[in-house]
């Protein structure tokens, strides 16, 4: 494995994960939260993760294996690893109570009680550990792909990032008014970020101790199936809860479109 990959796959999970940083700071500073352009914005992250799940990183994920295991063989475990995927992000989430999954988004500014500042600390730190849990699966899922592909792993880098902005501000809202310091919410709200890195982490330790042409082609078919899985779950129905239908569809596409020119103008 080349080296500047390896260091630069860290460098852009280690961002996508602090973005939740972002949400906080969103959450304090801007007097007025636009519903239609975080609608959009998750719209065009399920975009760029379906596109580049379907047309690079399966495709990549079948060439590795077929080359290794032969045509049918690795067609088969290139399917097992993406359902395989598909069942790990779904049993997360099903583990994770719904009052604290973050994957079930809602509009953190609504419905806040500041006088119940023991409830909402508490609802603030569950949602920064629940953000945790779902977070690891995503950074092994991106320090992947870069270190397979850099062209491939930016764009997904980018719209984890995006999508890990509303989940941010989820965390900081409560624990701000639970607390009154916006230095806590801030930093807790980036500490629940760390596990995209600790993801990464652990995705170069299996690298560096089992790599192998079948054990790259299949945690890339699983990489596929968890960004699936995360834009038709989480993604999708969060943009049209946040805005109308067509913003949601029209900013996947456009989501699409962009990832599709951006891999065409790198050939």
């Amino acid at each position: 494995m080349d080296s500047g990959n390896i260091l630069f796959a860290f460098a852009i999970t280690t961002a996508a994960g602090l973005s939740t940083a972002i949400g906080g700071f969103i959450a304090f500073f801007s007097r007025r939260q636009s519903a239609g352009f975080l609608s959009s914005m998750l719209g065009f992250s399920a975009g760029v993760m379906i596109y580049v799940s379907m047309i690079e990183i399966f495709p990549k994920a079948q060439d590795a294996l077929t080359a290794d295991l032969g045509d049918r063989m690795g067609t088969w475990v290139t399917v097992l690893g993406f359902f395989g995927g598909i069942a790990l992000i779904a049993f997360i989430d099903k583990v994770v109570p719904s009052e604290m999954n973050p994957h079930e988004i809602t509009n953190a500014t609504t419905g806040i009680d500041v006088k119940q500042r023991a409830r909402l600390m508490r609802m603030g730190l569950l949602t920064a550990t629940a953000i945790a849990i779902h977070n690891f699966p995503e950074g092994f899922a991106t320090f992947l792909s870069t270190v397979n592909d850099p062209e491939v792993g930016i764009p997904i880098a980018i719209a984890i990032g995006l999508h890990n902005i509303p989940e941010g501000i989820a965390v900081s809202v409560p624990i701000f008014y639970a607390t009154g310091s916006r230095r806590k919410a801030f930093w807790l709200t980036a500490a629940s970020g760390l596990a995209e890195p600790l993801g990464a982490l652990v995705g170069f330790l299996v690298l560096t101790t089992f790599v192998s042409d079948t054990l790259m082609g299949m945690s890339l078919a699983a990489v596929a199936g968890i960004m699936i899985f995360i834009s038709v779950d989480e993604l999708l129905p969060s943009a049209e809860e946040f805005g109308k239908h067509h913003i949601a569809i029209y900013s996947m596409v456009a989501g699409m479109g962009v990832m599709a020119l951006s891999l065409l103008l790198m050939m």
